[in-house]
């Protein structure tokens, strides 16, 4: 299916790559609004939406918490503060053979994992333990 290139899609792309904290839906919505105050949150979920199924930006899934969303198409990781919701990729190369082990294990079809750390980034770790709040390591 062939979809339009709207302005509202393109200002939804632009707004996810500025953003580069692979932002919510409500993140994206609050950066394009500042500038653009009469789209609304509904123009921004479909465009978001038409931006994931054509491939242009992927969903990164958070069970603690809404969906992120990365212009970033190589597949690779990502971990996330549970203290101030900073969310960054990680540096590690993405481990493909992860996907048939699991399949051997459970005899699913794998196609693909995602993977997101979640603790605490080092500024947060470090006005923790400054506060005494923590140990240090």
């Amino acid at each position: 299916m062939i979809t339009r290139n709207t302005i509202q899609k393109q200002l939804v792309l632009e707004a996810i790559c500025a953003l580069k904290n692979h932002p919510t839906v409500d993140e994206v919505y609050k950066y394009i609004a500042e500038k653009y105050p009469g789209i609304s949150k509904g123009t921004v979920y479909r465009n978001i939406n038409t931006l994931v199924n054509a491939g242009i930006i992927v969903r990164v899934s958070c069970p603690a918490g809404p969906d992120r969303f990365d212009h970033m198409l190589q597949k690779h990781y990502h971990a996330s503060c549970r203290q101030c919701g900073c969310f960054m990729d990680v540096p590690l190369e993405y481990h493909c053979h992860l996907d048939s082990l699991v399949s051997d294990l459970t005899g699913y079809k794998i196609d693909s994992h995602d993977i997101v750390f979640n603790g605490l980034c080092a500024d947060c770790k470090k006005k923790l333990q400054d506060s005494g709040t923590i140990k240090k390591d």
